[in-house]
């Protein structure tokens, strides 16, 4: 589905401070070809007016940001392709990060490099959601401790996911909402 065949629909998002596994994502995590076909069929086939599609789209990617919080790598990833692809911001490429980490074990080691760095307070504050068919764009406020000097660290970081059949197929990040925004053919 294209950009120009879709409304755009936005939506603000939130997590809760604490979280666990609900029981939907433990699920997903046990039987992913039921969550492929769920994806496949719900988020891959309906508009993203649907209210339908808005509902797991929203919740999958509530899930996924309170899971990532809690450093639950698989749960963080499960709404994905197997093979999907991670694409860092560019200022992390910039200082020493792959360009890209491919699949859970990618990710993983992604995780683990920026902890080195930011240690466990790295945390995620999602503002809003933007779905557009082929693309969901999550735009968020980003907070961290440095692991060495303690300071505090604010700023502002998005996320492009482009879909295939319901599921992240490649994820990029940006520091920057605008360019975020400018990449998927939208401005602030």
């Amino acid at each position: 589905m294209s950009q120009e065949s879709a409304e755009i629909v936005r939506k603000p998002l939130q997590v809760r401070e604490r979280s666990s596994r609900p029981l939907d994502q433990r699920l997903t995590l046990r039987f992913p070809g039921l969550a492929d076909a769920y994806a496949r069929l719900v988020i891959g086939r309906l508009p993203p007016t649907s209210r339908v599609r808005q509902g797991a789209v929203w919740r999958g990617s509530r899930l996924g940001m309170e899971a990532f919080n809690r450093r639950d790598v698989d749960a963080a990833v499960s709404y994905g392709h197997a093979d999907f692809e991670f694409e860092p911001p560019r200022e992390f490429v910039e200082v020493g990060f792959e360009p890209s980490y491919r699949g859970r074990a990618g990710f993983r080691k992604y995780v683990s490099t920026w902890s080195e760095v930011f240690g466990p307070d790295l945390r995620v504050e999602p503002v809003e959601l933007i779905d557009l068919g082929d693309r969901v764009v999550l735009l968020a406020d980003l907070r961290a401790r440095g692991q060495a000097s303690g300071l505090p660290f604010t700023g502002t970081i998005a996320t492009v996911s482009e879909l295939r059949h319901g599921k992240a197929i490649r994820v990029r990040a940006y520091f920057d909402h605008a360019e975020a925004l400018e990449a998927v053919g939208l401005s602030e």
